[in-house]
């Protein structure tokens, strides 16, 4: 089973852009991550044309298109983190963008002290990334810039991989 590593922070806090910092540093290293993003404000991933846009627009409860390269596989429901995690288990390294409330090791982004609360409210919290350095906190846990990449995947690498 790969490591479960969420990033969590609220709205703005750099958590896609971490994301993709640390999926491109650890492929270097030619490991293998699978990113997972929840999205509360609903999204389309298909475009108006495609098959599988068509196929979903007439009632499929789901639609799925594969190719040599890639597959791609749309439902008409909420996929639960457990399910998506389990679908990614061969995979070196799961990184997931938010469920906050999920019970998988925790790095919190905060983007200034007013955000530190955060820290306190949610369950297994192992690392905190920080956008101004004079943010601070009493609770003990490692603490890195958002712009320390190579730390944040090293510690991350030494304690999950």
């Amino acid at each position: 089973m790969a490591p479960v590593i969420q990033i969590v922070g609220y709205k703005n806090s750099g958590k896609t852009t971490l994301i993709t910092r640390l999926a491109k540093l650890f492929n270097s290293m030619n490991l293998r991550v699978a990113v997972i993003k929840h999205d509360l404000h609903g999204f389309e991933a298909d475009r108006e044309g495609t098959d599988s846009y068509r196929f979903r627009e007439v009632g499929a409860a789901a639609a799925a298109i594969t190719s040599p390269w890639r597959t791609a596989i749309f439902e008409e429901r909420e996929t639960p983190l457990a399910e998506l995690v389990e679908h990614f288990a061969s995979y070196d390294l799961i990184l997931v963008e938010g469920f906050k409330q999920e019970a998988y090791p925790k790095m919190v982004l905060l983007r200034s002290a007013e955000d530190e609360p955060l820290v306190r409210e949610l369950r297994q919290v192992f690392a905190i990334v920080q956008k101004e350095a004079g943010t601070s906190g009493q609770n003990g846990l490692p603490r890195f810039q958002r712009d320390e990449i190579e730390p944040i995947a090293e510690y991350i690498r030494q304690t999950w991989l």
